[in-house]
């Protein structure tokens, strides 16, 4: 699934590189498509995919903007399939990585999450240099009070058994576009479900969703409330 706000750019490229994809597996799929009280296009975009293949593509339109973690929460509940694989539109994780994630599944995982901050990973392209130190105080701030082991919980390629996902989302309470990814790491890894770190190859995509600032106020605010959710 796609979240997608004012994606009304990059969104036919990417889809004419993730449908052939998921063609080229071999297996049944769907699309879900998310978005997220867009201004622009986007949602006519979406339509207009959506009548050229309808029973594989699916839209959720949301209204107001509501930030990235409610958009990924609805596409996770519409979802039906046994595997779900978050992706974003940029796709600054090829979908051709899918496979590194897979292989994490079938051998036991719950939850197999892009990373590229562990050995083996590849950054490409790098963000600039305040964005890549506001993420590296995010991490170490994840680490010391609710992750401990998890070096990247923000890059946004992330495969989950589908029950698994969909138990934990609904479980979801923060709402924004940052910290929600850490909090439903959290509560999966409390529920005993295993998460895989997987090295993944990633290139920066301009002009990124989130600014610094936002990045880092979220951190200081939502990361300490983790723990103490029900």
């Amino acid at each position: 699934m796609i979240p997608a706000y004012n994606e009304s750019v990059r969104l036919p490229q990417t889809l004419s590189i993730v449908k052939p994809f998921l063609d080229s597996l071999g297996k049944r799929w769907e699309l879900i498509i998310v978005n997220d009280g867009s201004v622009d296009s986007t949602m006519d975009l979406i339509r207009a995919e959506l009548a050229g293949d309808p029973e594989r593509l699916r839209g959720i339109d949301l209204q107001p903007n509501g930030g990235k973690g409610p958009a990924v929460a609805a596409g996770v509940a519409a979802s039906r399939a046994p595997l779900v694989l978050i992706t974003d539109a940029d796709l600054s994780t090829p979908i051709d990585e899918l496979g590194k994630l897979l292989a994490a599944i079938d051998g036991g995982f719950d939850v197999a999450i892009g990373s590229r901050a562990v050995r083996g990973s590849q950054v490409v392209v790098s963000q600039p240099f305040q964005r890549v130190l506001m993420g590296k105080i995010f991490n170490l701030l994840v680490q010391l009070v609710v992750l401990p082991g998890v070096w990247d919980t923000q890059c946004g390629f992330k495969l989950w058994r589908g029950a698994v996902a969909r138990e934990v989302f609904a479980a979801m309470k923060l709402r924004g576009n940052v910290a929600f990814d850490v909090e439903v790491l959290y509560r999966a890894r409390h529920s005993g479900y295993r998460v895989a770190e997987v090295p993944v190859r990633w290139l920066d995509s301009v002009p990124s969703r989130i600014s610094p600032l936002q990045h880092s106020s979220e951190a200081l605010l939502d990361i300490f409330k983790i723990r103490f959710l029900p």
